[in-house]
């Protein structure tokens, strides 16, 4: 197809993922190399959000990723792990295995992150069942993005997603997120470590203990505006869920794999969770798969002559998927990938904080490859802007224009109003001084623009 034909047949026949359809002519990407991105009119974009947070190797190995694709089709190019195994998945289970935190051993493969979540979740039920015990609640965080199935949906900390599809699946608890940034201005970080956990537990309490069968939480929460925890935090939750006999899943659909400057952000942070999700940079978004990693405790309750988890995904598991992921990570291992974030994550933040000399920035959080500006009305009080604002400010203007500038970011107010960046984990310098200087410059036209 030409590119008018294209655009024709987008605009009779698409339906894109959270859009506003109404008269929107999509940008028509058709080529993709390192960090940069084209169009179908030939301009190049610097994808600094890494597709939705999961192009951890960039856009340049397609054609060895095809090759091994390519190999597993000729050679099986389907079969379920419904009561069966092949090869690629024995072989990814394996290598998740030792990749992931020593306690944690075993694969349950589905097609993405949402499908991952939900699993977790189903799989805490019955792993409460299996030991005599009816639990079913969950507990995540407010503003927590977890996926859009409708288990996933639930524990979502996202009111305006969960609204149009209620009633959802009970139920759910949602408790504080670490947002440091909007805590009192006297409070100490271990004063607001106790704050979370206090909450947390008495949430629980009232929810009955005895009916929750999972916490929740993503180690580095990304709606929002990428809340790092506060010290101490995590080994406060893992004693609390231990202590009430509930299992403890870490959400890292988006965190895993060198996002945050590790194999898994759960061992940055000793979260030792029983159940990790995971998804996106398994396969660096190459084919479409995910999974929930299980450890060995949990995995032991199912052990028995009858036990069975009684849940599936045709896809979960698929042979492609697993020789793409397979690829995939031999890829990053290869090239250091995971050890390049490590050493040149302070340089990036070095650079984002320059953006805080900006009357606009309130704040520059996150770590790794996954960071967030946070915007503001007033830097000395920190007052936010109103919904209203957000529209004319984030929608109608910085997003466009950063589009304009051949910068691909993501300007949202889940929250409170952040731009969210995320570039591929291959960037170097160059991307980085890219990033700062488009964002720079836009938020300075912005706050001009507000001024007036």
């Amino acid at each position: 197809m030409s590119a008018k034909e294209l655009q024709q047949a987008a605009r009779d026949h698409l339906w894109l993922h959270f859009t506003r359809m109404h008269g929107y002519e999509p940008p028509v990407i058709v080529r993709g190399e390192g960090c940069y991105l084209w169009d179908d009119q030939g301009k190049r974009y610097l994808d600094a959000l890494a597709g939705l947070f999961s192009v951890n190797i960039g856009y340049s190995y397609g054609e060895e990723i095809g090759q091994a694709a390519l190999e597993q089709m000729r050679e099986l190019p389907f079969y379920t792990n419904w009561s069966y195994a092949h090869p690629r998945a024995i072989e990814l289970a394996q290598e998740l295995a030792r990749l992931a935190p020593p306690h944690i051993n075993r694969a349950f493969f589905v097609s993405g992150g949402s499908e991952a979540v939900e699993s977790a979740w189903k799989m805490a039920r019955q792993y409460h069942m299996a030991r005599g015990e009816r639990r079913w609640k969950a507990v995540s965080r407010r503003t927590a993005y977890h996926g859009t199935t409708m288990g996933a949906l639930s524990i979502n900390g996202i009111p305006a997603l969960r609204a149009p599809f209620e009633p959802l699946v009970p139920d759910v608890v949602h408790v504080r997120n670490t947002n440091r940034y909007h805590r009192p201005a006297d409070e100490t970080e271990p004063e607001f470590t106790a704050f979370l956990l206090t909450d947390l537990e008495e949430s629980i309490e009232q929810a009955g203990p005895e009916t929750v069968a999972m916490v929740i939480f993503e180690p580095i929460q990304n709606a929002g505006g990428a809340f790092t925890p506060p010290t101490g935090y995590f080994q406060g939750v893992r004693e609390i869920c231990d202590r009430y006999g509930i299992l403890l899943c870490a959400d890292e659909v988006i965190t895993a794999f060198g996002r945050a400057g590790a194999w898994f952000a759960s061992e940055r942070y000793d979260i030792k969770p029983d159940l990790i999700t995971c998804a996106k940079g398994l396969s660096s978004s190459y084919a479409a798969i995910g999974a929930v990693l299980i450890a060995d405790k949990v995995a032991d309750a199912f052990k028995s002559e009858t036990a069975m988890y009684a849940h599936g995904i045709t896809f979960g598991g698929h042979p492609v998927g697993c020789a793409i992921a397979l690829k995939n990570l031999e890829i990053m291992q290869r090239e250091k990938i995971v050890e390049h974030v490590a050493e040149t994550q302070d340089d990036f933040r070095v650079q984002l904080e320059t953006l805080l000399e900006l009357d606009i920035v309130g704040d520059v959080r996150g770590t790794g490859y996954l960071y967030a500006l946070e915007l503001v009305k007033d830097k000395e009080t920190r007052e936010t802007f109103s919904h209203e604002e957000c529209e004319t400010l984030l929608r109608g203007f910085v997003s466009p224009k950063l589009f304009e500038k051949g910068l691909i970011c993501r300007a949202d107010d889940r929250g409170d109003p952040v731009i969210q960046i995320s570039p591929p984990l291959i960037a170097t310098q160059k991307e980085f001084d890219i990033i700062t200087g488009t964002i720079g410059e836009v938020l300075s036209e912005a706050w001009q623009r507000l001024q007036r």
